[in-house]
């Protein structure tokens, strides 16, 4: 059996790519560099001579508060593309098993916790990253619809806020996990005393290691299938300023930290409902102290190098 993983050189893709091997899988992993998913025409050329018999998506425009809120053209207009040329390209080639990587964003901006399944389009999205949110929406809607018209085994998965090796240490363009490593590890490389960070602090996330989403989708891939996505998380959240001082403190940064309060926050909550996938048997294996403490190891010897 071939699996197919678009993304497979991004956070979450290449962490999937790596757990289907362990497992003796035989997975090809693709890029954008193999396969332009937004050129409709070449990846349904691809995915007929391949014919996966699963195909999973982690290929996708991504990025923080600040590259969605200044850039939500892209962010809608190539997600929606990317997603929908591949749903329709993996139709045609017959493939069995389609797993679509949503986001935790689709959820309204001011919902219950935690947020459960059902809670999807119950109410407005958080403004700063809705063109990307709706993109997300729409891939799940396409999912539930292949399987409605055509009776396809696809099925949608939602990880809460992903963090680990290959991540994105852009500060322009980062999300907050990756951002925070590489300030205060550079901080501590360059003697600096003070590090600023964008927002109040006073939000809550909830971060789940790549790893750990791996080992979920294979589960997922075995045990699930429904048309209803299915959260993936660790159920348990922490400000943004806590979460920046225990990357402080594990990296040794012992100087000021200035919170500039000009910027966004975003929702102020986000923790997820775990039950569906915990009863399927799966649970998180990686504490986020060790999490942060591999992504900061990861960063110093190879994410560093590429954003000097």
């Amino acid at each position: 059996m071939t699996i197919l993983v678009a993304g497979a050189t991004g956070l979450a893709g290449s962490a999937i790519y790596r757990e289907l091997i362990k497992c003796g899988e035989k997975v090809i992993g693709i890029s954008s560099k193999d396969v332009n998913l937004l050129d409709r025409r070449a990846t349904f050329g691809y995915l007929t001579k391949l014919k996966p018999k699963v195909v999973i998506d982690a290929a996708a425009k991504v990025g923080g508060i600040n590259a969605n809120n200044t850039f939500p053209v892209e962010f809608l207009s190539n997600n929606i593309q990317i997603q929908t040329n591949l749903m329709d390209a993996a139709h045609s080639a017959g493939v069995e098993r389609f797993i679509f990587l949503g986001s935790n964003c689709i959820y309204p901006k001011n919902c219950l916790h935690p947020i459960k399944e059902e809670y999807i389009l119950s109410g407005p999205l958080e403004p700063t990253n809705s063109a990307y949110a709706v993109a997300k929406l729409a891939g799940i809607e396409l999912v539930k619809s292949y399987r409605k018209e055509f009776g396809h085994k696809w099925f949608s998965v939602m990880p809460i806020n992903l963090y680990g090796p290959n991540d994105n240490f852009d500060l322009e363009s980062s999300h907050v996990f990756p951002a925070l490593i590489r300030k205060f590890t550079d901080a501590v490389e360059n003697n600096l005393s003070q590090v600023v960070i964008w927002g109040s602090g006073n939000p809550r996330r909830e971060f789940l290691h790549v790893d750990d989403l791996a080992r979920a989708i294979i589960v997922c891939l075995e045990k699930y299938d429904s048309d209803e996505h299915i959260n993936i998380g660790t159920g348990s959240d922490l400000t943004i300023r806590e979460l920046a001082e225990k990357i402080a403190t594990i990296s040794g940064f012992g100087g000021e930290i200035i919170w500039d309060s000009t910027k966004e926050d975003g929702t102020l909550r986000k923790l997820l409902d775990i039950e569906k996938i915990t009863k399927l048997g799966w649970k998180p294996k990686i504490t986020l102290e060790n999490g942060i403490k591999s992504t900061i190891e990861w960063y110093s010897n190879n994410g560093r190098k590429n954003f000097d």
